[in-house]
Order: structure tokens, then sequence, then C-alpha cells
């Protein structure tokens, strides 16, 4: 734990009292989003201290030039990064001619901070004494809609203190935005129309190379003491902005409100030549049915959303309000509406990685929306990685694979890579193993096997026809062998026999060879397609099956371990709990000469396998790996405490599960990795979920029905989640004294709890 300012509380992010040096941390906590948007919790006003503002669009993307000191052959030509968008948040504030400024205010009191999980709203609350010496409260509300997905509303009240002021509103757009991530300082915007009368503005401007076409806009309101106010509001312009200005003189004790009401329209959505129009349709509805309406509305939807995805915690407010802040943010990130969208590791609260997908989307994410959401939400992330697969294919060709072998993206925005780093883009193909485990992951839950004959089908056979080609035979080995990779434990680069690559690698080949059997023999006319359309022979199914046949697997007799790849015992073998914990994270302390000599491990490795296949596997198969690799391991990426809380309480350890189980939970509110101010890590907040629905609860899925192993951290009194199983809304709770089961949907279901049959009515 490196910070612990946020208040406990079971439904709300609290922060309590203004502090400089916290700020850029609260930005990223206090995010909000609605799936088609996001943004970061800065503040309306005008601020000078310290802060990353950040504003995004689902979808909309720049290829910033890669940029690196030596240019390798098959180098990704660009990284792709999510924009920060044109901001609409911007209301300039003037008490008295006197810029409200939090910064340079003489005294800020009273401040207080909340993101309402329960009803989806960001709300602000001060008293601030400006160098005027005019005293104002300060009461300030906003929301991005889920009902209306381009729209974004603001409540913005002051009301002067310790005497009579004049309040000047300035509500503006500005597309002059930079990003804090970039590689070439670009400009990554062009504006290129204005207009703005006495309540409404307009920005159009579109992203260079890409060209995605984007409309800011805004109306605005005025109201004195909850009564609209005449004042009219004067126009302004400037090179990349425009604004309103609204002058009011306010007595003493009086509120004066700005109601902003704004958003984007793209041209993902609606034709380029028809943006602003499409805005003020927006704004219509919105100012029809006025802020309070739209806020009850906010409410009903994030109610909705609860129903499903609450996971309620008696006894411990802390894993409470961990638990619901992650599925709260996964919520706001992806609404499975839209194929073309997908889950950043960072959603809509910062811009590091890009925000891009990654392999987290089908190791992590999937098992959460296909529990909590309709199956078709699921779907909608697998038809994404179809949709790319032609990208896919081109990838592999670059590299010198042929015949339609297929390298899925370690980073992606359209299907073509788009990661600078060598280590990542060409050593780190276990994604692809990724991709294949999410359709069986997918079809295993769901029990919908059509997505294998429609879609499913061509992917594994290009991910097994990838498989087969980078394998190398080794004479001196008498096995097939995969060089030059890095495994999920990213603190070791170009290493031979990673062993959870070649075991995936040999999953996925005899995962397909699997299902083209059953397609050939089920789906008839679905096979013949996908034959021809992939040019698949028995010869080249002959080989496949002979590399997954004799792949190398490293393995310590000494220890009755596998080995996390070649070498592994050549190093100098420190545990975690003998360094010196001033070097901790070893990342922020050590070179990365240093690192890569050690034996530490980022996240699960080995174990990530054993996770993956834990079906394959005895249990003191897993406890042997567990004990092995886990004290070597310094939890230094966000994917990996949630497996380890798994694991752990597959092996009765429950208080090592509670603590890893904090560790995710509360990774950002209490940042664990002191760089929280960056933005918070989204896709393993799905890991959190599965800490507590697969780790505690123990639900697996085997032979077509759910197991389950119920067991409850001491420090819990109760706890309770609901998931959806094949149409069927199940709903567990589990105490110390019983495991009480119960069905919200679906006549009856057949569960097995610690290996008894039970049917749920």
């Amino acid at each position: 734990m490196n910070q612990d300012y946020i208040t406990p509380d079971s439904w709300s992010i609290i922060e309590d009292g203004f502090e400089v040096d916290r700020v850029q941390s609260s930005e990223s906590l206090f995010s909000i989003g609605n799936g088609s948007m996001g943004q970061r919790a800065n503040f309306e006003e005008t601020y000078t201290g310290p802060t990353f503002q950040g504003s995004y669009i689902g979808g909309v993307y720049y290829p910033d030039k890669t940029r690196v000191g030596w240019w390798k052959n098959g180098y990704p030509e660009y990284f792709a990064k999510v924009l920060n968008a044109p901001n609409w948040i911007g209301i300039n504030v003037i008490i008295n001619d006197e810029m409200l400024d939090l910064f340079s205010c003489k005294k800020v009191e009273n401040f207080k901070r909340e993101l309402n999980m329960k009803e989806g709203w960001l709300g602000r609350s001060f008293e601030a004494t400006l160098q005027n010496d005019i005293t104002i409260k300060v009461e300030v509300k906003r929301f991005l809609s889920l009902v209306h997905e381009e729209l974004g509303v603001i409540d913005y009240k002051i009301t002067p203190v310790n005497s009579d002021a004049k309040i000047t509103y300035i509500p503006y757009l500005d597309s002059g935005i930079t990003n804090q991530d970039t590689n070439w300082e670009d400009q990554f915007w062009k504006t290129t129309h204005k207009e703005v009368n006495d309540k409404q503005g307009f920005i159009e401007c579109h992203t260079l190379k890409t060209l995605y076409h984007v409309c800011t806009y805004m109306e605005a309101h005025l109201f004195l003491n909850g009564n609209k106010s005449e004042t009219k509001g004067k126009p302004l312009q400037k090179e990349m902005e425009v604004s309103i200005s609204f002058e009011e003189h306010v007595a003493k004790g009086s509120t004066l409100s700005l109601q902003k009401y704004a958003g984007y329209t793209t041209s993902l959505n609606h034709d380029k030549s028809e943006l602003i129009s499409a805005a003020k349709s927006v704004l219509k509805k919105a100012t029809s049915e006025g802020f309070k309406n739209l806020l009850n509305t906010q409410k009903q939807a994030w109610s909705e959303i609860w129903k499903m995805s609450d996971i309620s915690i008696e006894g411990d407010i802390k894993a409470q309000q961990g638990i619901r802040f992650n599925i709260f943010q996964l919520n706001q990130t992806y609404t499975g509406t839209d194929h073309r969208l997908n889950i950043g590791p960072k959603g809509f609260t910062g811009e590091k990685y890009g925000g891009s997908t990654y392999w987290d989307t089908e190791a992590y994410c999937i098992p959460f929306y296909m529990a909590t959401k309709d199956q078709d939400v699921a779907r909608n992330l697998l038809k994404y990685r179809y949709n790319h697969l032609g990208k896919a294919i081109e990838n592999a060709e670059k590299l010198g694979f042929t015949g339609g072998a297929a390298l899925y993206p370690m980073v992606t925005m359209n299907g073509e890579e788009s990661h600078n780093e060598w280590e990542i883009t060409f050593e780190e193909i276990h994604r692809n193993g990724a991709i294949a485990y999410a359709i069986f992951n997918y079809h295993r839950y769901t029990g919908d096997y059509s997505y294998i004959p429609e879609m499913g089908l061509e992917v594994l056979i290009a991910i097994a026809r990838f498989w087969q080609q980078r394998a190398t035979f080794s004479k001196q080995k008498d096995k097939y062998v995969i060089l030059g990779v890095t495994g999920p434990n990213e603190y070791e680069n170009n290493v031979n026999n990673n062993w959870y690559t070649n075991y995936i690698a040999k999953w996925c080949i005899d995962f397909a060879v699997e299902n083209l059997k059953k397609v050939e023999k089920e789906y008839s006319d679905d096979y013949a397609r996908i034959i021809q359309k992939t040019k698949l022979t028995n010869t080249e199914i002959d080989k496949m099956v002979k590399v997954a046949d004799h792949l190398y697997f490293p393995y310590s007799e000494e220890y009755g371990v596998y080995l996390q790849q070649d070498g592994f015992l050549d190093k100098e073998m420190v545990k975690v709990g003998d360094l010196d914990q001033k070097l901790r994270p070893i990342n922020q302390h050590w070179s990365w000469d240093r690192i890569l000599r050690s034996p530490y491990i980022k996240q699960a490795d080995t174990l990530q396998g054993f996770y993956f296949f834990e079906h394959h596997f005895k249990k003191e198969d897993i406890e042997k790996h567990f004990d092995f690799y886990e004290p070597f391991t310094v939890h230094e990426s966000s994917l990996s405490p949630c497996v380890h809380s798994i694991q752990a309480a597959l092996l009765d350890r429950m208080e090592q599960a509670y603590e890893f189980y904090l560790r995710t939970s509360r990774l950002d509110l209490d940042d664990y990795n002191k760089e929280v101010k960056e933005g918070c890590h989204i896709t393993s907040m799905a890991g959190t979920w599965m800490s507590i629905v697969e780790g505690f609860g123990g639900m697996r899925v085997k032979n077509d029905q759910l197991h389950f192993a119920p067991k409850i951290p001491k420090e819990w009194t109760s706890y309770s989640f609901k998931v959806n199983f094949r149409n069927h809304i199940l709903k567990v709770k589990i105490s110390h004294e019983a495991t009480n089961f119960s069905l919200e949907a679906g006549e009856k279901l057949q569960i097995i709890v610690n290996g008894e049959s039970v049917e749920v009515k």
C-alpha cells in the first residue's frame, strides 16, 4: 500500500480534503465513462497545478509513428494511441474578476469528492477563499449518460458565502489539446469548423492519418436559486476554442447554477457531414428531459447493471469497496453493445499502453462479461478477433510465416500490430494462445457451439498453422522446441522453451484438430466452406499433430516441477522475501539488465498455465508449482495477484488468498505499484471478480455443469454474487455457516457443490 486517503465506503469512492500532491491520482480513481467515451476526473474550472487532462472516445485513435533507436526488419510502423479528445467539460469561473483556481486560492476547506458507483455520478464540493477574499461554496455533479451514450452533463453551483459577488461562468470547448503519451509531439487533430451562439457551441475536427471526424458540442443554461435565468450568454471564439460568457450579480447566500450538456458525435456513428445536426438532436432530447430527469434515468440504468453484476461482502468494508470499484470501472469501460470496440488496459482513465487491446481481454475479461451479461456481449469480443483475422495473417506474413498462419497482435486498434517494443511485439507470441483459449472458454461456459463453425474454426486453424511453423525440430532433444520468446513474465526476454508458451501451443493445435473433426461430422456445410477458404490439407494437419505430440517441456527432476524456461535454475535463486523492501518495486530501482539476470517473476507465468489448464493437472501438481514459483514472484504486474489468489484458495490457503485478493481489488485505490496517476488497471479488475467467484466461490464449469467449492475468508461475515449460466440466473450466498443457492431465472439447474449434485429450482 502506497496511499491511504480514500475513505472506506461500501458504495462510493470518497476523498476528504484537498491535497495538491494527490490531484493526479484522484483524476484516475474518480474517472467516469459509459462504454462509448470516458474522461479523467479533471476539474471543470481552471487548475494551474500538476494535472493530467484526459477525455477519450472509444474507437478513435492515431497511428503514432514508431520511435526506436535501432530499426529492425518487420517492426510495426506505428504505435496506436488512444487520443486525448477535445475538452468539453471546461468551465472558467470568475468571481469579482478573479479566476477560480484551487491551486492559487488563499484557502480551500471542506473539500469532498465522491464517485457514487451505485448511481453513476461524480460529485465535488468545497469552500474556497480567493485572493480577493471572497469566499464561495461550490457543488458540482457530472455524469456520462448510459442511456444517451453521446451525452455528458454537468451541474455547477456557486453560492457566495461572505459577501455579494459578480459571478462569470464561461463554459467552453477546446480542440487545442495534446496527448501526454506521444512519440514525436505530432499534432493529432485538425480543427475544421467552429460555431457558437448565446447558448450552444460546436467544434468540428478530424484526426490526422486515420480521419475520424468528431463534433464536440455543448449547450449551457443558467439558473438562479433554481429558477432559469434570463441572462443572455455572450458567444466568444478563439483559434481552437468556442465559449459562452454568462455574467450575473449574486447576493450572499444565493446560488447560481450552470448546467452544461455536452459530448461528442463521431463519424463512427454518423455521416461526417451530419455531425452538427446529430449533436443538435442529442441536445434537443437532453434539454427537454432536463438535468434531474437525466440523472434519474442514469440511476435506473446503473441499478439494472448492479442487479446482475454486484458482489456483496458483509463484514469487510474495504474489501467491499474494492470489488465494487472494480466492477464499476469494468462496466464504465465496456458495455458490449458495439463489436467494433474492445477493452484497453487503462480503459478511459489514461493513455498508457496506447489504450489498445491486449491479450488481457481474452485471458481475464471474457469470464466477467460472460457471467454478468448476456452471452452476446462475450460473443462480440470474440467477433472482434474474427474480424481481425485477415490482419493477423498479414502480421504473420511480415515475419515470414506463410499459408494463412496468423499471429494476433500484442497491441492493436484495427488488427494490425501496433506495439513498439521488440521483446513484446515479436517474442510475446503466447497471446495467440489466449485468443484460442477464449473460444474454448466461451463454448465451455455458454454451451453455444455455433461460434466455432461460423467464425472460430478459421481462427483456430490460422493459429495452429502459426504454432506448427514457429516450432523448430531439435536433433539434440529429439523434440520440437520454440525458441526466442517472452512469456507472460516480462522480466525474462528472449528465452527458449518458455513452458507456458510451449504448453499453450500444443493445446492450440490439439484443440483446432479436435474441432475440425467435430465440425466435419456435425456441420458439413460449414466444414466444406472453411476447407475451401483456408485450403487446409490432411498433410498440413499431420504436420501440426506431429509438432503438438513432440513438443519439449523443460522439467527439473530435482524439484519435480516444470521450469519456466530453459536455464531458469542457472540464476541466483534468492527469494523475494529476502530482498530489501527499499528496492521494491524492482522495476523502479534496478537496471533492466539486473532484472533479466534475476529469478524474479513479474506475474504468473508457469502458474498462468496451471490456472488455464487446471483440469489437466492434479491438485498436488498445482501445489508443488505454486510453492516453487510464488516465492520468486514480485507481482509487479496488475495481472498477477488475481491468479495467485485463485490458486491459493484452491489450495485452502485462505490467508494468502485473502491477501492477494486485497492487493488485486485495491491495486489502484491503494496504489500498490506507485503508478495510479497514469490511469487505472481496468483489465486486471476482471481478475478481481474472478478472485471471488472462481477463487473463494470455487466456481468451475465441468462437463456442462457448474461446480462450486465455496470458501470464505475469516475477515468476512458473508458474500454473495450472481452468474448468468446458459440463461439461468443463479445467486450464490456464502457465509461461515452455510452456502445458499437461489435461481432468479430459469426453471431448474443441476449444479455440483463440493462433489455433490444439487438441484436448484
